[in-house]
């Protein structure tokens, strides 16, 4: 059976499959470093974004298959720095690192460092936000991967990497409202290579300390999911390995995520692939078994005592909606929906959602390099996600565009692609920029243009204009899409001009289709 379900996930297949199975992963894109909880029998899980506003992704499901973004932590990211903001762009790669949410108190509280401003963390009623605006528990750099844990007695305790210090993981006490570390109560409980994804846990009156490490198996490197336990928070621990890796092409590395029991009583690990491809770090479901004390995540195939990924299998709970990738925006409310979002901090001045009701304005503003499409702000995009069949559709007026503006439709990651409209001595011409490399398309006479993008599971993007809203023609060379920053391909809308702040473009709708989703 486990054989099928990941021939399923090869070509394609992701989710709930509508028989009371569901396959991996879960959602078919880049939710990295995800945390869960449950609280009665909603879960909600977080998603580090790293260079993207805004920051924090959370998510929600009834039954940890079907999962939907609900809102963003973090507003503005110069709340973390000014590095983030769009007269710098100098956060690649950098920025919301994973974190960890859990409920206490009657409230979601959710922590996180950046590698390089430190340790941050807000609070909420709702998960759906508003959060509280965002607190910086400590001004520190090489740090990451953190949890808090509140004991039986209300005393708070927090787990983090010092992975500037060879990944020795530390333990402090919380103060009383949960806002700063009491740092004369740190304790080092555990250092190897790599040691970090650190989660505490009390089950069953014994302390776990999840965290993953970099070990040797089978002549090669690869990331393992490894556990601490103890009947006292400082030790001694005995330590086990959950679930076997085995690297790029087997399973990619599940183990950054979290664990949690439904309100049945199962148990169940959600975790990201950890070597990321084009589509980044997907969100996979796994079950756990306990033997011995000990959580097995997956499936313990060989009876040694450590798993085995799981790609597929009967869902936890059953009787509610499945998951809708696909998304047709009309711009027609005040505010952006949560699956969008932007490249750093953008130019609040340079997009509305109201000077023109039912549209995206995007302005035109110039790159901090000219001719640098990793510098240029306000480019707003989602996620490109990984099925048989993925496409996004752009309307688009160009009405209002000026001289040396251009704008148009996007991929990036660590390299970008992009179809657009280029104006210069009032005339609009066809433009193809593939990392630099331009091709020049026809003269466009007409204020309407749709622009579209189209890869299936190889990533291997195409795009296509179309001035009459109904024949779609072929531009540009084909575009692999990739990963860089720690993060999957991006797609999205831009509109910049190298020499004046001069003109915009409307978006009037933005359309992604997602299918090929096989049912079993």
């Amino acid at each position: 059976m486990e054989a099928n379900y990941h021939l399923l996930s090869k070509k394609g297949a992701w989710g709930d499959q509508g028989d009371g199975t569901y396959v991996n992963p879960v959602l078919p894109g880049d939710y990295s470093d995800p945390d869960v909880i449950r609280v009665g029998d909603d879960y909600y899980a977080i998603s580090s974004t790293l260079h993207c506003s805004p920051g924090m992704a959370v998510l929600h499901s009834k039954d940890l298959v079907n999962w939907k973004m609900i809102g963003h932590v973090v507003q503005d990211l110069t709340s973390i720095g000014p590095e983030y903001n769009n007269d710098r762009m100098n956060r690649y790669g950098r920025g919301v690192w994973a974190g960890a949410i859990r409920f206490h108190k009657g409230r979601y509280w959710v922590y996180f460092f950046t590698p390089d401003e430190g340790l941050f963390m807000s609070t909420a009623a709702d998960p759906a936000g508003p959060w509280e605006p965002l607190h910086q528990v400590w001004a520190v750099s090489g740090w990451d991967d953190c949890c808090p844990f509140w004991d039986d007695d209300g005393q708070g305790y927090f787990v983090a990497t010092n992975f500037s210090d060879n990944y020795h993981i530390h333990l402090f006490k919380l103060s009383e409202d949960g806002r700063e570390l009491l740092h004369d109560t740190d304790t080092i409980i555990h250092q190897y290579k790599g040691s970090e994804a650190n989660k505490i846990y009390k089950i069953d009156g014994t302390y776990y300390f999840f965290h993953s490490e970099v070990r040797r198996e089978e002549g090669v490197e690869v990331r393992v999911v490894m556990m601490l336990r103890s009947a006292h928070i400082y030790g001694p621990y005995e330590e086990k390995e959950l679930i076997h890796t085995h690297g790029q092409e087997v399973d990619r590395e599940p183990n950054q995520g979290g664990l949690l029991q439904t309100v049945d009583g199962d148990w169940f690990f959600i975790s990201h692939q950890g070597i990321g491809g084009w589509e980044g770090r997907t969100l996979h479901l796994l079950p756990v078994t306990w033997i011995d004390g000990w959580p097995i995540i997956g499936s313990d195939t060989d009876g040694d005592g450590i798993g085995e990924m799981v790609w597929g299998g009967r869902k936890p709970i059953n009787g509610h909606l499945t998951t809708v990738l696909a998304s047709h925006d009309d711009f027609d409310r005040e505010v952006l929906e949560p699956y969008w979002e932007w490249n750093h901090q953008p130019r609040a001045d340079k997009w509305s959602l109201t000077e023109r009701p039912g549209h995206m304005r995007l302005y035109a503003c110039q790159p901090i390099e000219k001719d640098i499409f990793f510098t240029v702000c306000n480019v707003l995009s989602q996620r490109a996600y990984r099925t048989a069949h993925n496409s996004v559709t752009a309307k688009i007026d160009i009405g209002g565009m000026a001289d040396g503006q251009e704008a148009g439709l996007c991929h990036f990651s660590k390299t970008y692609c992009t179809i657009g409209v280029h104006q210069q001595n009032g005339t609009r011409l066809l433009k193809f920029n593939h990392s630099g490399a331009i091709a020049w398309g026809p003269a466009l006479t007409g204020n309407t243009l749709w622009l579209r993008s189209v890869w299936n599971l190889d990533g291997i993007n195409r795009f296509q204009y179309c001035v009459d809203g109904e024949k779609f023609i072929s531009f540009g060379d084909a575009y692999q899409l990739g990963w860089g920053h720690y993060r999957g391909d991006r797609v999205g809308l831009y509109s910049y001009n190298c020499e004046s702040e001069q003109g915009y473009v409307d978006v009037d709708q933005f359309g992604y289709e997602v299918s090929g989703v096989e049912k079993r």
